[in-house]
């Protein structure tokens, strides 16, 4: 039986997973807490010095080898449940990342927030919340980040002390580290659901409604440009990974991301990652070049995790030569703020443009807006679907199809009240959608 499977039978060892909710706290005399702390870091150190003379990685069997063989010998002293947790938070340590590795395999916890040794914070459903975990010291985080950075190529140390990385699964990882952070090192992770989210559940979770869904899938499967507007962490990247899940798998789809983090499941499916910076300065590959990249690899879609930059040109450029369907998200606070952001990325750029031509091409390009925002309850929910209609003089105009509509009031867990409502308005780019086939119910919209 593997260690976390004897450890997970309570009348053996009983040892804890390390939550805010459940993690019971040991109680012990100054004198007795002490020597359980002597212990575990002979303990600790003695496992680290017998692994280190062993060739190659260890596997998993010969951690677990390795840790009940020193257990048996220096940790007698102390009790099960203790030798229990002394067993996992070595395993953590040496084949996970330590102390949050728990965390990580909790799966009601949506984001770590590592703020120095002494301090972690989780978000569950849409809340933070202090945890009972803790590092040794700012080493022991320091381990922990270059467990990170080293299993995707990237470095982090005081002349580059900031780096976005991603786990295995894909989860999306954030890191800077003194001098920049004066608190000690810092890590924030936002973890995704192993597996991805999809329409049905956005439903369920009431993030949308039915009728909502049923037509971004006929914009999606009727080539409409759409991006995705909203806050840091309202879900624009789950929906869309959501929406990119509506693509048709007989196509070609490119995918253009800092960090990968989508997860689609079509067959014919293309990824390319930005590329920082090495220690010289020099192999920068930036969001833009792969922009212009994809442009000569025969997308039939291409879908850009985040616009923060003056690729936002290249993407209208892009949509407005023939990639229809092209998909990404754009931090603004409304959709009409996005018009705004999008108009001033484009003139990072460098390109000397009119900014009635740049909305010009705005309102040409990108079909629909699709708003998505995290309320003060911590619910994640598409506020505002807009089409773009045009230009009226020098202005991008553009119409609510469906909007959520709330008074502020709570239901009894906390939650507010509130309801997804159409405008009544049939939307303009329906035609769009027909031409290629897809067909448009006006129940959607009554």
């Amino acid at each position: 039986m593997s260690l976390r499977g004897r450890l997970s039978k309570a009348e053996e060892v009983s040892a804890p997973k390390l939550n805010i909710d459940s993690q019971p706290v040991i109680t012990m005399p100054d004198a007795a807490h002490e020597q359980y702390e002597a212990i575990r870091e002979r303990v600790r150190n003695r496992v680290i010095d017998r692994l280190r003379t062993q060739q190659g990685d260890p596997s998993s069997a010969q951690v677990q080898s390795v840790i009940d063989d020193v257990l048996m010998e220096y940790a007698s002293a102390v009790t099960r449940l203790e030798r229990g947790r002394i067993a996992l938070m070595l395993y953590n340590e040496v084949m996970g990342l330590g102390p949050i590795e728990e965390l990580l395999n909790d799966p009601g916890v949506s984001e770590i927030m590592v703020n120095g040794p002494n301090q972690v914070f989780v978000e569950r459903n849409g809340k933070l919340h202090l945890s009972n975990v803790t590092f040794r010291d700012n080493e022991a985080v320091m381990q922990v980040i270059e467990k990170i950075v080293a299993g995707i190529g990237r470095h982090v140390d005081e002349s580059s002390p900031m780096v976005d990385a991603r786990l295995k699964d894909g989860s999306r990882v954030n890191i800077i580290i003194p001098p920049l952070s004066l608190i000690g090192p810092t890590i924030t992770i936002r973890k995704f659901a192993k597996t991805p989210f999809t329409v049905h559940d956005l439903v369920d979770f009431g993030s949308l409604s039915q009728h909502m869904a049923s037509f971004l899938d006929a914009c999606v499967k009727g080539r409409l440009n759409i991006m995705v507007s909203g806050g840091t962490g309202s879900g624009k990247t789950t929906l869309l990974n959501v929406l990119s899940g509506f693509v048709s798998s007989d196509e070609r789809i490119v995918t253009i991301e800092d960090a990968a983090e989508l997860q689609l499941n079509q067959q014919h499916v293309i990824t390319l990652e930005s590329r920082p910076a090495n220690l010289e300065g020099r192999g920068e590959i930036t969001i833009r070049e792969l922009v212009r990249n994809a442009l000569r690899m025969r997308p039939d879609r291409i879908i850009v995790g985040e616009v923060r930059g003056g690729e936002a040109l290249d993407m209208l450029q892009a949509m407005n030569t023939g990639h229809d369907g092209s998909l990404s998200t754009c931090h603004a606070n409304s959709p009409r703020d996005m018009i705004s952001r999008v108009e001033t990325m484009v003139l990072m750029a460098g390109v000397e443009l009119p900014a009635l031509a740049i909305r010009g091409q705005i309102a040409s390009a990108v079909d629909v807006i699709v708003h998505q925002s995290r309320l003060r309850d911590g619910s994640r929910r598409v506020t505002r679907i807009s089409e773009i209609t045009g230009m009226e003089g020098d202005t991008v105009s553009m119409q609510d199809i469906f909007v959520f509509e709330t008074d502020g009031a709570f239901d009894g867990e906390g939650r507010f009240y509130g309801r997804f409502r159409t405008t009544g308005v049939f939307p303009r780019c329906a035609d769009k959608i027909r031409t290629n086939g897809i067909p448009v119910q006006e129940d959607w919209f009554k």
